[in-house]
């Protein structure tokens, strides 16, 4: 990653100085830059040399591991840095560490920025999407190269300056847990089509392909179309189909999935995404599962045989649908979650732009992020992408093929939790009442938590055993 940013800085025309622990990796950055047209980029081998070969106020900008490794860094830079330079932070940093960083830095007189870069190496190289935040002069400072080096699309470069503390950091970690959701539907949908529509990889290449055409238009599903086309270069067969069931992950979508409990915020879908993450690394577990329910009565991985013929054509569109819907709920809890924290951090998050400078270079881009950055134009204190009108009468017209692609999924057997998880969200979010009243009695009753009533004001507490036992009508106190 930082190897490619300093090309991509460099290629456009921003003379560059970069260094490493590692001796051999600044020779090789210092190649690249030679053979990919003699790059301004000039390697350093001492944090000393390092520091001093750049102008004044300088700019910093560190791709390390985040944490210790992070204050290590700072540590060993900051000591021949001067008042006025700047640090930024490219990595997938926590975002208080950032703001401790900021007040770290302040006080010797250094600026600090957390900025989130995504778009993988790719990205770094041909042009990533970039969201930094902190102090407002450092990003001032390096506004030209980032506008520069930054993805470009139809409205702009794909950076903006986000916020103050650690609103990069944190925007970009609600990125990555949205990613965590979309990657998740892909792979239900994936699922979906192969194990109950019987679907080959060239036929699932040829329909992700064709997805990429339409509203669905993506990276994720421009490459999970690439995915399918690939072949085994050490045996028979399609390499997709010989990689471990096992996802990784670095802990973005966790503390994603953590600050939307902190925040009170309901994020079904990424929260689900992560649990499958958890579960997929029992696979000893799972196999032994998968032969004790066999012998318990369950026949094979999963039921396929629902009793019905199945029209692909149809399961195709169907599934397209519910995986459209489903992400829209995904990217609304994103949202949301973004709006709650800026709001406690008194941020002033611009959802729009953000969805705007996600548009393009990031792993999340889409076509549709156009229409979310519409829809907070049209109104920026949204409640939630499902209620702004145009998203609303798509949800609805694609909720029967949602609902039968679920239904159909259950059946069978197949997991599809992110799928189930968004279609809950919606369900629960368009209802006018829920039966929330009966688990608000529940509390009162083992813990006089009190409740609310829909025709009177005030909290009230009622002796609920007593009155049962005594079968007579309830007689309410007001607290």
């Amino acid at each position: 990653m930082g190897q490619n940013l300093a090309l991509n800085i460099a290629e456009k025309g921003f003379p560059i100085s970069v260094y490493n622990r590692t001796a051999s990796k600044v020779d090789e950055t210092v190649g690249r830059a030679a053979s990919e047209g003699g790059l301004p980029i000039s390697g350093h081998h001492s944090p000393a040399d390092f520091v001093l070969s750049i102008q004044r106020p300088r700019s910093i900008i560190i791709l390390v591991k985040a944490g210790a490794p992070v204050d290590q860094t700072i540590n060993t830079l900051s000591q021949f840095m001067e008042p006025g330079d700047a640090i930024i932070d490219g990595g997938n940093e926590w975002y208080e560490n950032t703001e401790r960083r900021i007040r770290d830095a302040a006080a010797c007189g250094l600026l600090y920025l957390g900025m989130g870069v995504s778009g993988g190496e790719d990205g770094a190289r041909h042009g990533p999407s970039l969201m930094p935040g902190g102090a407002f002069q450092a990003y001032k400072n390096i506004e030209k190269i980032v506008t520069r080096v930054a993805a470009q699309v139809d409205d702009g470069p794909c950076v903006t300056y986000v916020g103050e503390g650690g609103s990069g950091n944190f925007v970009k970690m609600v990125h990555n847990g949205i990613e965590y959701g979309d990657m998740q539907l892909i792979s239900e949908a994936y699922d979906v089509l192969k194990t109950i529509g019987g679907l080959s990889n060239s036929e699932l290449a040829e329909i992700f392909a064709d997805w990429n055409l339409g509203e669905l238009e993506s990276f994720l599903i421009e490459i999970t179309a690439d995915i399918f086309k690939v072949k085994d270069e050490h045996c028979e067969g399609d390499l997709v189909d010989k990689i471990l069931d096992k996802t990784g992950m670095k802990g973005t979508g966790k503390w994603t999935v953590q600050q939307a409990a902190e925040l009170s915020i309901a994020a079904p879908t990424i929260a689900a995404s992560l649990d499958c993450r958890y579960l997929s690394g029992l696979k000893e577990e799972r196999v032994s599962a998968a032969r004790i329910l066999e012998e318990a009565g369950i026949k094979g991985d999963v039921n396929v045989n629902t009793g019905r013929s199945i029209d692909k054509k149809r399961l195709i569109d169907d599934v397209r649908q519910a995986l459209y819907a489903s992400k829209i709920c995904s990217y609304a809890q994103g949202m949301n979650l973004l709006k709650a924290k800026s709001e406690e951090k008194a941020w002033n998050l611009n959802l729009g732009e953000l969805a705007r400078i996600w548009k393009g270079g990031c792993i999340i881009r889409a076509r549709f992020l156009d229409r979310i950055k519409k829809a907070y134009e049209r109104n920026w204190v949204l409640a939630n992408l499902i209620v702004d009108p145009e998203f609303a009468r798509e949800m609805v017209q694609r909720q029967a093929a949602w609902r039968r692609v679920v239904g159909l999924a259950i059946e069978a057997g197949i997991s599809t939790p992110g799928m189930c998880a968004s279609l809950a969200y919606f369900d629960t979010y368009r209802r006018a009442r829920l039966p929330a009243n009966l688990v608000q009695a529940q509390r009162d009753l083992f813990g006089a938590h009190t409740y609310e009533r829909i025709d009177r004001p005030g909290s009230f507490h009622t002796e609920w055993k007593k009155l049962a036992r005594q079968n007579k009508p309830g007689i309410a106190v007001l607290k």
